[in-house]
């Protein structure tokens, strides 16, 4: 991994030099002609890059278009130096955070499974291993690789993309060719590298894009090695009370090719191929070891390995007037793998090498397609979007491994100095092979009316999905001792939105425009393989079995408000709320007992009423030529209504506050990241305990230099954040119960710099 990383950074050194030489005497030609005209007697002023509201066209596309959602472009992920999720809600958006412990991004108070990420409209699984209980792959793509980030907030989303996007919905489009090729050239490319201390991460990528003809191909390849991720912690003692992170080394590539092709400006063909790694190994220092104790220090090695393959056809077409206006679709191959990993050497109890590989793959077939046709009838006018989403999948998971225990002994038991054993189970399975298919088809009519100020849209998304078990031997052989098959999980959703939009002002002349908006929408999300099948553990331990007849989780819910305005002085204003049904959570049915002494036996159920509502607000104002204020602000509270107790997962109120000025030669901005203290959480004590967390206000500053504007397009950017070094804690990113370290150890980092140079032609 090691060697493929260190090849692949030096591939792309050598190819952002040859950019650099290649296209620097061409790019410098054309711009001295530009350059020696004489400039209009009065120029337009400097437009900052800004953090959209409402975005460039429309934020989200055809499928996720609508007033909670917002738009961060490529321009703008570069000049916030957006490279990960906890970047994007530290700089940009208030509303969401991301939780390192479940490996998710958290939406108005849900994440994991209950988030729906799709990459090119194709959905990814959030994959938990039942080992990890709880902890997904996390976001398996680079942020360097991506064109457009869109982000739903709740669950209107639900009704075109289908079951998962309970809280809301991350889409994520990558780079096509014409984001490279600017200024009606053939040609276009990009490189960028630069270092992070917030993981002491030196990072790079480089792409290409030509078009000759009706064709256009893109190459991307991009890379990032590093460590852990810093803390305010300063003991680096051995054990609980241990505040410093444990040493960790990543490294991180990925690459991507496209290949289009077009017929007569209406028809469009494509060819996607999609490669993506990382691969985590850290030296564990906290509770799990000790100097004298089975594990030591030096002896103790966890690992996580993600990788995602995919191969994909598109098809677009666009003919306003004809048939249909619009008609898109994907076809792909996708495969996910998990590896979560153990390498270690027992001291005390049974004496010798002890390693775990904990695999979860999933191969899956889609397609995804829908249509757009506009038209009138009399006074109203239609737009009619009708489209279907296909999948099949094979889900298998196996743990292989090595230990030092003897043969098992007839009883089944080992007992004595060996009872240890018992808990040592590996190669096999710790679920079934799971094969599932899913069928989702939707409708949606947007009505127009008094010359379009009214729109209705209505609509809604029917979905079927099955999962079907699998006979396999590793299943049977585990430790847990199946004795037969759990039986299927199947079951129908519908996902219906109704949505009223009324442009109160238009063109008036301080806000452009000021529309008044509410929709209705009901989401669901299907349990996951692990919630259905999981089964963990064994007699003289403890066990962990999955629930078959879960049922879908449900959300009912509002959203009511306003936006207006435009870049130059726009925002909007969203209150929420929603009632949640058979939310699914992990229970002990049973006591510990003489067969399961360690913990007894845990399950999974559904929990019937939980609410969240909450209000967000976002705005911008370019108040003076070059400036720029932008805001947002997110307030959440979640209740479990079943028993009345506070939802953990909800974060406290968060805003950011940026302000910024930019020349087409230099720029500078200034911002600070607010947090509330959090005080509701459910149970002080026991397994449940939520984390209390003082309130925090951190602040950043970043500036960017382009020294040779009319000559090349380099530039170079350097932020510093947390500026003053505070000690701050995100309470969503800290397990619930009791922590096994001490406090600081889950704190977020301190003063952090990244510089990134990047030149474009």
């Amino acid at each position: 991994m090691g060697y493929l990383s260190g090849q692949l950074r030096g591939g792309v050194a050598l190819g952002s030099l040859m950019l650099v030489l290649l296209g620097s005497s061409a790019e410098a030609q054309q711009r001295n002609r530009t350059a020696a005209q004489p400039a209009p007697a009065a120029e337009a002023p400097v437009v900052l890059d800004q953090i959209n509201v409402q975005g460039e066209g429309v934020p989200g596309g055809a499928l996720l278009s609508g007033p909670t959602t917002t738009r961060t472009t490529r321009q703008e992920l570069d000049r916030e130096q957006i490279q990960s999720l906890t970047d994007l809600s530290k700089r940009v958006e208030a509303g969401i955070t991301f939780n390192r412990q479940t490996n998710s991004l958290n939406i108005r108070g849900l994440d994991g499974a209950r988030v729906l990420t799709t990459i090119d409209g194709i959905r990814q699984p959030f994959l938990t291993d039942t080992r990890v209980n709880g902890r997904g792959i996390g976001p398996a793509f680079d942020f360097d690789s991506l064109s457009t980030l869109d982000l739903l907030r709740g669950g209107s989303g639900a009704s075109t993309l289908g079951g998962g996007a309970l809280g809301g919905a991350l889409a994520v489009r990558t780079l096509d060719p014409e984001d490279l090729i600017r200024n009606g050239r053939s040609y276009g490319a990009l490189a960028k590298t630069g270092y992070d201390s917030t993981d002491r991460a030196w990072f790079g990528s480089a792409a290409a894009a030509a078009k000759w003809g009706n064709t256009s191909a893109l190459l991307q390849g991009g890379f990032r090695d590093g460590h852990e991720v810093d803390n305010k912690g300063n003991n680096k003692s051995i054990g609980a009370a241990r505040t410093a992170p444990n040493p960790s080394d990543f490294n991180q590539y990925n690459f991507l090719g496209k290949l289009y092709h077009e017929v007569d400006g209406v028809h469009r063909f494509g060819l996607q191929g999609e490669f993506f790694k990382r691969a985590d190994r850290t030296q564990v220092r906290t509770s799990t070891v000790s100097t004298t104790g089975n594990f030591r220090p030096g002896s103790y090695e966890t690992g996580e390995d993600v990788e995602r393959n995919r191969v994909s056809l598109s098809y677009d077409y666009k003919m306003p007037g004809s048939f249909f206006d619009e008609a898109h679709a994907i076809a792909y191959w996708q495969k996910i793998r998990r590896n979560d990993l153990v390498n270690a050497w027992r001291y005390t109890s049974i004496v010798g090498p002890y390693a775990r590989d904990n695999e979860n793959e999933e191969n899956a077939y889609g397609l995804n397609g829908h249509v757009i046709k506009n038209f009138q009838t009399g006074a109203l006018s239609h737009r009619l979007l009708i489209g279907t989403e296909l999948r099949m999948s094979s889900l298998e998971q196996f743990s292989s491994g090595v230990d030092n225990c003897p043969a098992k002994p007839a009883s089944g038991l080992f007992t004595g100095s060996f009872a240890t054993c018992n808990n040592l189970h590996t190669n096999q399975a710790d679920q079934p092979k799971v094969d599932g298919k899913m069928v989702g088809v939707y409708l949606h009519d947007e009505i127009g009316m008094l010359d379009n100020r009214l729109r209705i849209t209505s609509g809604a998304r029917f979905d079927w999905y099955e999962e079907v078990p699998q006979n396999t031997p590793a299943y049977f052989s585990g430790g847990s001792r199946p004795t037969s098959l759990p039986p299927s999980s199947s079951d129908t959703g519908w996902s219906p939105r109704l949505r009223l939009e009324y442009d109160i002002l238009k063109n008036a002349p301080w806000v452009k425009d000021v529309t008044f908006f509410a929709q209705w929408a009901k989401t669901f999300r299907a349990p996951t393989a692990n919630e259905l099948y999981g089964r963990f553990g064994g007699p003289g331990t403890y066990l962990r079995i999955g629930n078959p007849d879960l049922r879908p989780e449900e959300g009912n819910g509002i959203d009511v408000g306003l936006r207006f305005g435009d870049k130059q002085l726009g925002g909007s204003v969203t209150y929420f709320y929603t009632k949640y049904h058979n939310f699914i959570e992990q229970q002990q049915i049973e006591a510990p007992s003489a067969l399961y002494p360690q913990g007894g036996i845990t399950s999974f159920r559904n929990i019937p009423r939980a609410e969240i509502q909450g209000v967000e607000i976002n705005g911008q104002y370019a108040f003076a030529q070059n400036w720029l204020v932008r805001g947002s602000f997110a307030y959440t509270r979640g209740v479990n209504k079943t028993d009345d107790t506070f939802l953990n997962s909800i974060p406290p109120v968060q805003g950011i506050v940026a302000i910024a000025y930019g020349t087409d030669s230099w720029g500078a901005e200034v911002s600070t990241k607010l947090a509330g203290k959090r005080d509701d959480v459910a149970a002080t004590t026991g397994s449940n305990q939520g984390f209390r967390a003082p309130g925090y206000a951190i602040f950043n500053a970043s500036a960017w230099w382009r020294p040779m504007p009319q000559i090349a397009d380099l530039e170079l950017q350097v932020g510093v954040y947390n500026i003053f070094d505070r000690k701050y804690f995100d309470a969503v990113a800290v397990p619930t119960g009791v922590l096994a370290q001490a406090r600081d150890y889950y704190s977020e980092p301190g003063r952090t710099v990244k510089a990134t140079l990047k030149y474009q032609f």
